[in-house]
């Protein structure tokens, strides 16, 4: 279904086109070497734009399913816009992701666009919406990881490089946790339209804390190795080595330090 949706409400919002530039800056520094005395610095500044630009792409990515599904008020509220601050729940959506990127490099999913479910009909359109951002999440690995799985690796500056496999290991981490079919992610939603509505109403009460429940379960160290090692097997189906995803984290934490990335014995890569 396509509706016509004033332009103002799907005009690109000046704050997206800033992060793009960020990131557009901030990856020629990192590729350059201009801030040679900081690259730590250049590279956070790199992945965290390109995190939060993905981020938006997540939920525009709903809303514009959403819309071609019946539900004309998303450009009302601003989400076809990509302004990260017109969510239903910023924090959510920008600062907790943010900030456990920092903390412990995991790409944190949060739901925040706010769907009129009931202006859509289809199961197959309500399970669309929600695996929209995911999906989203999933395309953006596979790009950022092109220079691996396409071999062309040759004449990128190991930083970037480095950057490019952090950056791919937080699209992936992101892609599987909103899959995951607990209340409250993504991936409930793919399967909630096809439950009957007893078992729905029992679930409901548990949607608020199903994202709590698995990141609580991530701090076990038992399922959190089970996880990586998901998502490791995944980027090595892209090409993406765990030493680049190793540095680039390194060098995301600039405030440890620059790191000093050893010499591989006879690669010839530093």
């Amino acid at each position: 279904m396509t509706t016509a949706i004033p332009r103002a409400d799907r005009r690109v919002s000046p704050v997206f086109l800033a992060l793009v530039a960020i990131l557009a800056v901030s990856g020629w520094a990192v590729w350059s070497g201009t801030l040679a005395a900081s690259t730590g610095f250049a590279v956070f500044l790199f992945v965290t734009a390109a995190w939060v630009v993905s981020l938006c792409l997540h939920e525009y990515a709903h809303a514009r399913t959403a819309l071609h599904g019946g539900d004309i008020t998303v450009g009302a509220k601003g989400y076809l816009t990509l302004n990260p601050f017109v969510y239903s729940h910023a924090l959510l959506s920008i600062v907790l992701p943010v900030l456990f990127v920092v903390m412990g490099g995991i790409g944190l999913p949060g739901g925040a666009v706010f769907i009129e479910r009931g202006r859509i009909r289809g199961r197959w359109k309500h399970s669309m919406i929600s695996a929209a951002g995911p999906l989203t999440n999933a395309l953006f690995a596979a790009v950022v990881s092109a220079p691996f799985w396409l071999h062309a690796l040759d004449g990128i500056p190991d930083p970037f490089r480095y950057a490019l496999a952090f950056l791919a290991l937080l699209q992936v981490t992101a892609a599987i946790l909103n899959f995951l079919p607990v209340p409250g992610l993504d991936g409930f939603g793919v399967l909630e339209p096809w439950l009957s509505d007893r078992v729905r109403r029992q679930v409901a009460p548990y949607a608020p804390f199903g994202m709590l429940a698995v990141f609580g379960l991530l701090w076990v160290p038992e399922v959190n190795q089970v996880f990586f090692e998901l998502v490791h097997t995944v980027l090595r189906g892209l090409g993406v080595p765990a030493w680049d995803t190793y540095w680039g984290q390194e060098f995301f934490r600039f405030w440890q330090g620059e790191p000093q990335v050893p010499q591989l014995v006879g690669t010839g890569t530093a």
